[in-house]
């Protein structure tokens, strides 16, 4: 169950501005200073005369994804070594494109530009966004979304499969002679994953489940055996073990997902204050939306006046966001 509109998150996605590029933080040279860029920092190798220190490695991981903002990252973990070699590497190649002039172009001076402003997007976010989430804030969110959430309820069931029809009536015969379901699911089932638990499927609510197995269970009380039925993997008789609604996350479980809710709303929230006090034109009409840029490739020789053209390539348009469970 989730408890943000997915809505709500999706029209929110700004990651130019939530990601830190290492491009630019292997260009912006150091300087060769051993004094920490943090309290507590920890120098973890040296390129030429310029020091790495454990937080660049670690935002780099933040910016892959691969550690959560407020995660740990241990400096003798395989992870932050193999992030270390990123690191490294980034700052040889771009120690290089220096020696050989390449960061003097203009391409390269727009594109050095146009990602300073990302990190300098980025830490205004951390200013002025994220100190406004609070533990308050969170709570205040969760308890209006548990208050507000549809939950669903969920059913624990059990589950024996046959390859035909003759042995899963031959099952049905056992179970009503009084077998245990459990001993005749690890006896007879074919369902490798399910058959040495008994036959044990878990809890699920109906539309995470199978077609073919909701239509069967949707209202069968506990303690009902349902089937056999046919479903792609063979004939299915199962037992209804347990009915009950489904238990919405703890706070605990909902914050992360609650932080970014909170995040990118603030994000949302500041854009719109600065659009509103900024001049912003945007110099594009019919004719000018058909123009390349000057920079595109050149065009192929046009084709024989025989051979007919190609209709022009149709760009679909995005699709809507999809709703999330």
């Amino acid at each position: 169950m989730s408890l943000i509109p997915s809505r709500s998150l999706a029209r929110a996605l700004f990651p130019a501005l939530l990601a830190v590029v290492l491009a630019v933080s292997a260009c912006a040279r150091g300087g060769g200073s051993d004094r920490p860029p943090e309290p507590g920092d920890r120098a973890v190798a040296k390129v030429q005369d310029e020091t790495i220190w454990a937080s660049d490695v670690k935002r780099e991981a933040v910016a892959q994804g691969l550690v959560g903002e407020g995660e740990p990252l241990d400096v003798t973990s395989d992870l932050f070594r193999r992030v270390l070699d990123e690191v490294i590497d980034q700052k040889l190649l771009a120690r290089e494109a220096e020696r050989r002039g390449l960061d003097n172009s203009a391409l390269a001076q727009r594109r050095l530009a146009a990602t300073r402003e990302r990190i300098l997007g980025d830490m205004l976010v951390e200013t002025v966004v994220n100190g406004t989430i609070d533990d308050k804030a969170v709570e205040t969110i969760y308890r209006e979304q548990v208050r507000l959430a549809e939950t669903s309820e969920e059913i624990r069931s059990r589950l024996i499969l046959s390859r035909t029809r003759e042995e899963a009536d031959a099952v049905i015969g056992l179970l009503a002679q009084g077998s245990a379901f459990e001993a005749v699911a690890q006896q007879r089932s074919i369902d490798e994953a399910t058959r040495f638990s008994g036959g044990d499927l878990g809890y699920a609510t109906l539309d995470v489940l199978p077609q073919a197995y909701a239509d069967a269970l949707r209202d069968k009380p506990a303690g009902s055996t349902v089937g056999p039925f046919q479903t792609e993997g063979g004939w299915a008789v199962l037992r209804v073990e347990d009915r009950r609604r489904e238990t919405p996350p703890t706070l605990e479980q909902a914050r992360p997902q609650i932080v970014r809710y909170l995040t990118y709303e603030g994000v949302r929230q500041l854009l719109e204050q600065l659009r509103g006090k900024a001049e912003v034109d945007v110099l594009l009409d019919g004719e000018a939306t058909t123009r390349e840029p000057a920079s595109a490739p050149a065009k192929a020789p046009a084709a024989p006046a025989a051979v007919p053209a190609a209709p022009p390539l149709v760009v679909p348009a995005a699709p809507a966001p999809v709703k999330a469970r």
